[in-house]
């Protein structure tokens, strides 16, 4: 939900030679200090009316302030005037600031979903679902958050029982799912694996920066049991 002007925020950048140690370019959170890569922070920029906005597909002109990606974090900008300090001029978020970046982080999970869909990646329904995993190991296992305990119990712990690493997105809505792959509603899904199934866990990661993640709670009880 947010945009910017010319003002150039003072933050350190790295140098190449501390870039390249870190694996790629990073940079500095405007609150904590801490440097981290881009895809663990969301970008804002001024707006022309000295507004703070989001900028999470990092697209909108001028030089950008860098938050960590978790809505406590957006927060204590807000209440420490980070944003200003960033642009070193007078800079309000704008109304909403936080559900804006969820709004936004979850419609760029929606659309690498979709990008899934056109590219033959993503499978989609119960059973379709259980018959891939007993072929191959899924790359994310996506389940409504609003969906049935039981039945996703049952795609769970059937990849559970085929492979240790099967990571589960449960973030996103029956209906939110359904737009991604163009149906009313979804409840099971899943991406193969390769290079779309990594950028949506980086997508997810900063999604559940915001939005609760339901799948940590599902199968607490089988955790438990298993321990």
């Amino acid at each position: 939900m947010m945009p910017q002007t010319n003002n150039e925020p003072q933050t350190r950048r790295l140098t190449a030679r501390e870039e390249k140690a870190a694996g790629g370019p990073v940079r500095q959170c405007a609150v904590t200090r801490e440097h981290h890569k881009p895809d663990e922070l969301i970008r804002f920029v001024r707006s022309p009316d000295g507004l703070a906005v989001p900028d999470v597909n990092g697209k909108l002109p001028g030089r950008g302030a860098w938050v960590k990606a978790y809505r406590g974090t957006v927060d204590k900008a807000i209440k420490t005037d980070a944003f200003s300090r960033a642009f070193k001029t007078n800079t309000a978020p704008m109304d909403d600031i936080g559900d804006e970046i969820e709004r936004q982080l979850a419609q760029r999970c929606i659309g690498l979903l979709g990008m899934a869909k056109k590219s033959g990646t993503a499978v989609i329904g119960f059973d379709q679902v259980r018959a891939y995993i007993r072929k191959a190991p899924p790359g994310w296992l996506l389940e409504a958050s609003d969906g049935a305990k039981d039945g996703r119990n049952k795609v769970q712990f059937l990849a559970k029982a085929i492979y240790e690493d099967a990571k589960v997105a449960g973030a996103l809505s029956s209906a939110e799912l359904g737009m991604a792959f163009g149906r009313e509603h979804v409840i099971h899904a899943l991406l193969e694996r390769g290079r779309l199934a990594k950028t949506f866990g980086i997508a997810y990661k900063r999604l559940i920066g915001f939005r609760s993640a339901p799948e940590t709670e599902w199968f607490a009880d089988r955790r438990e049991i298993e321990d």
